[in-house]
């Protein structure tokens, strides 16, 4: 009998312990939690409060208290946004500069890639770590030395002058992407192409180029993202509105009454939210990949 009342009290505690187990386990991991909804909270209010404003009438903009969910949710900030022709001209300048940086480093980058990492030779190791340091030094260290040799070469408020300055920042990245991914692939292929007579070209964009298939996508949409939010070079080398990028066009809005003391924060919310949005939903969809392609050849094996 006694054995049966113990063995029943057992029975019973057992649920008791366990929850007294996950609640310890949660007072534990509780200061984590909270200090991970806060990091969350910080990075994303910004996002939203841009997304808000955006859906927001101006005369709702600074009521008081202010209203986290706009009453009266509008389109009139993106139809206005979307009807000027300067930032429509941005856009379309955006696109053909990010664009074509994008398509440049992408075949200076497999090149540069193909060759540091699948060839021997004197000075390789000294060549990767110098295009890796160029990542190193802030815009505005080089600065003054590309507006010396884009004046001296007169492309001064033109779009080419603003792809000749987004290469220098997007390259190196690039190419130490596509060598991490060129480096990591297994010589057997390359030796049999080889014996099967091909030459270094033909390995190159026969049979390494398709294999490093994700990392030009990697590199492809990073370089895109850099040179789609590039500022202060699109500040600095341009100066009318037809030569202009999104970043640039967005500090140049101004009110309705063409007046400099009004700031039309729900226009300029907008066009945030059209410039960033496309980008978010591409880092999103290949996220993984670029994970992939900033630790590939992180872990020798």
């Amino acid at each position: 009998m006694s054995t049966a009342v113990e063995a029943a009290t057992r029975a019973a505690a057992q649920p008791t312990a366990a929850r007294r187990r996950r609640l310890r386990r949660l007072v534990r991991r509780g200061p984590f939690y909270l200090l991970l909804a806060l990091i969350f909270v910080y990075i994303v209010f910004p996002f939203y409060w841009a997304i808000r404003s955006a859906f927001t009438p101006d005369e709702d903009l600074f009521r008081t208290p202010v209203q986290y969910f706009p009453e009266h949710p509008t389109l009139g900030n993106f139809r206005e946004v979307l009807s000027t022709s300067d930032f429509q001209r941005a856009l379309i300048n955006s696109t053909i500069i990010a664009g074509t940086v994008t398509a440049i480093a992408l075949v200076v980058g497999s090149l540069a890639g193909y060759a540091l990492g699948r060839f021997r030779f004197r000075g390789r190791s000294v060549s990767l770590y110098l295009m890796l340091s160029m990542t190193i030094f802030p815009q505005i260290a080089i600065l003054g030395a590309l507006y010396t040799m884009i004046t001296r070469f007169h492309l001064y408020n033109s779009l080419r002058a603003l792809i000749l300055s987004d290469l220098v920042l997007v390259i190196p990245l690039t190419v130490w992407i596509l060598t991490t991914f060129m480096r990591a692939l297994p010589p057997d292929l390359e030796e049999a192409a080889y014996i099967d007579g091909a030459s270094p070209f033909q390995v190159f964009y026969k049979v390494m180029l398709p294999l490093v298939a994700p990392g030009l996508v990697t590199a492809g949409l990073l370089a895109f993202i850099t040179t789609w939010n590039e500022f202060l070079y699109a500040l600095s080398f341009t100066q009318t509105p037809d030569k202009h990028t999104v970043t640039v066009a967005i500090t140049t809005f101004t009110g309705k009454s063409g007046s400099t003391f009004q700031v039309p924060w729900g226009q300029i919310m907008a066009a945030t939210v059209i410039v960033t949005l496309p980008l978010i939903v591409l880092t999103l969809i290949l996220q993984r990949r670029i994970l992939a392609g900033l630790t590939a050849g992180a872990v020798k094996g």
